[in-house]
């Protein structure tokens, strides 16, 4: 799943797409995933009450594969190296008010790219 636009050949990445989840609130929990080793990272998902961690560990877990498969890479050795955030589609709805009225309800999706690379362990 990595692309031609990834120069390093020691990284892979994976994207989940379509999450429900604003992306204000998806980026909340990517912070706490940069720059860490992916067993800590993994494990700090794990115990997150956000909904959304779920989903941001599968795309790490896919990165992960993605560089263990596509790369040959070892997953020992991973770091996040990007975790960014994206908007994606936008629901627009409406809720019956008052006095023949509607007010409108937006519901956001959004997308997280996961980079992972590898690195010797300090």
């Amino acid at each position: 799943m990595a692309s031609a636009h990834l120069a390093a050949e020691n990284q892979a990445r994976a994207i989940a797409s379509g999450l429900k989840a604003s992306p204000q609130k998806l980026n909340l929990v990517a912070e706490t995933i940069r720059g860490r080793h992916v067993s800590v990272a993994l494990s700090s998902l794990a115990f997150m009450k956000q909904k959304v961690a779920k989903d941001v560990a599968k795309a790490l877990n896919s990165a992960v594969a993605n560089a263990e498969n596509n790369h040959q890479l070892d997953i020992d050795n991973l770091f996040v190296k990007e975790a960014f955030v994206g908007k994606s589609m936008t629901l627009r709805r409406f809720h019956a008010r008052g006095r023949g009225r509607g007010a409108r309800v937006v519901k956001h999706y959004s997308q997280i790219t996961v980079v992972v690379e590898e690195r010797e362990a300090a």
